[in-house]
C-alpha cells in the first residue's frame, strides 16, 4: 500500500489489496451487526475479501470501547453485550492487536492535532507502528492523516 499516493484511499480503490486493515472501533461494530446502511458496497467487498484472508485486525483498545460505551448505554448492540463479544472474539477473519508498550509511548506523542481521544490516539499509533491501513469514517482521524501523511487510512464514509 505504500506505493499508493496519498495517506487516505477510497474503498473501491483497494480491491486488490492483500494486506491487513486496522478496523476502527464503529467499523467493528458495523461489520459485526451487519449495518448495511453504513457500509457500502466497495467497502464491504473490502472488508469481507480481507476476512476471507484472515487479514482484518482489532485492536484491544475496540473491545474496551465497545465494554464502555454498551454499560454507559451509548451503544445498543443486537443481543446481549457478553454473548455479542463472545461472537465477536470467534469472527473469523478478524484477529485482535494487543496493546503494546510501544502503541501506548506513540499514542502520547501524536502531534497535537489529534484530539485527546485516548482511543483514537491509539488506533492511529497501532496503525503506524504496525504499517497497517485504519479503516474509519471517524472525519478527525482522517483529516489527520491527510495533514500528516500518514497512517494510511481507508475512508469509510458514505
Amino acid at each position: 500500500m505504500s506505493d499508493t499516493p496519498g495517506p487516505v484511499h477510497d474503498p473501491a480503490a483497494l480491491a486488490g489489496y492483500d494486506g491487513p486493515l486496522l478496523l476502527d472501533t464503529h467499523v467493528w461494530v458495523w461489520l459485526l451487526e451487519g449495518d448495511a446502511a453504513r457500509i457500502t458496497p466497495p467497502l464491504r467487498g473490502l472488508l469481507e475479501a480481507s476476512a476471507a484472508r484472515g487479514r482484518l485486525r482489532v485492536l484491544d483498545i475496540s473491545y474496551w470501547e465497545v465494554a464502555v460505551k454498551t454499560a454507559q448505554g451509548k451503544l445498543r448492540l443486537s443481543i446481549d453485550a457478553s454473548v455479542w463479544f463472545r461472537r465477536a472474539e470467534r469472527a473469523p477473519g478478524i484477529a485482535f492487536l494487543p496493546l503494546d508498550r510501544d502503541v501506548l509511548l506513540l499514542s502520547t506523542r501524536l502531534s497535537d492535532a489529534l484530539h485527546n481521544d485516548p482511543a483514537d490516539r491509539m488506533l492511529i499509533a497501532a496503525a503506524l507502528l504496525h504499517d497497517i491501513p485504519l479503516v474509519t469514517a471517524d472525519h478527525r482521524l482522517i483529516e489527520y492523516a491527510a495533514s500528516h501523511q500518514a497512517p494510511q487510512v481507508v475512508d469509510a464514509r458514505t
